[in-house]
């Protein structure tokens, strides 16, 4: 079995938060807006360089009008 290493996971989840939120149009400043952190949050968030609470989780889903486990559903 092969495990994901955090880095990994978080630059995975980064980058498919990006691009929902730019299929929708958003910029980062709006969807921090919108998910009440600061842009430079979302830069970081975006990038891997950030684990986000799950609450924030909760939030970004919500925002990005889907549910947390298709968030973290990577096999797409």
């Amino acid at each position: 079995m092969i495990t994901m290493t955090e880095k990994v996971f978080l630059k995975r989840l980064g980058f498919k938060i990006k691009q929902l939120r730019t299929e929708q149009a958003l910029s980062q400043a709006d969807f921090g807006i919108e998910i009440d952190v600061e842009k430079s949050n979302v830069s970081r968030m975006e990038s891997g360089r950030v684990n986000p609470r799950t609450y924030t989780l909760y939030k970004v889903a919500k925002a990005l009008n889907i549910s947390i486990s298709e968030l973290l559903n990577f096999d797409e």
